[in-house]
């Protein structure tokens, strides 16, 4: 079924003589900051996200939350590709850590991470992007090494899931 606002972008691009660059735009404008998509082999699944892009919001992360929603996480962006490793350091809730390389893809998952536990953490392989959510949702939904993210911080030259494709 094609979906009605595409329709009217299709029709008004026609008319403007812009065509497919109209649609392009509008897949291109469903990438939020605020929001992540998934998908792999198990299917997709999308969080709502704070995002942590600097040095003190990733060093502050969820600490002292006592509670998290459902379908809600933290994406931490760093500049360049590398070893990454987390701690629960004042982190009140367990997480899933999801570290994901230049591409947004997964490449390593620290399940279940302990509540206040301050061992290290880190991935099996360099890192530029961690998504952290409620603790076994990752498991629960199949997110494996392999799935991808799709998000605007992930450079869309490199991108495994680029925000010029539909969701």
């Amino acid at each position: 079924m094609l979906n009605p606002r595409r329709a009217v972008l299709s029709i008004l691009g026609a008319a403007l003589g812009v065509g497919l660059s109209v649609t392009a735009v509008f897949a291109e404008t469903t990438c939020r900051s605020d929001t992540v998509h998934l998908r792999g082999d198990w299917g997709t699944a999308r969080f709502t996200v704070e995002v942590a892009n600097n040095a003190r919001d990733r060093a502050r992360g969820l600490m002292g939350r006592p509670s998290m929603p459902m379908g809600s996480g933290m994406l931490f962006v760093y500049h360049r590709t590398g070893p990454l490793a987390f701690w629960m350091r004042n982190t009140l809730i367990p997480l899933d850590i999801i570290y994901m390389d230049e591409t947004g893809t997964v490449v390593d998952i620290a399940h279940n991470a302990k509540p206040l536990d301050e061992t290290a953490l880190p991935s099996k392989k360099p890192g530029r992007y961690v998504l952290e959510i409620n603790g076994g949702l990752a498991r629960a939904l199949g997110i494996q090494a392999g799935t991808e993210l799709r998000h605007p911080a992930v450079l869309q030259h490199t991108a495994a899931w680029s925000c010029r494709e539909p969701v």
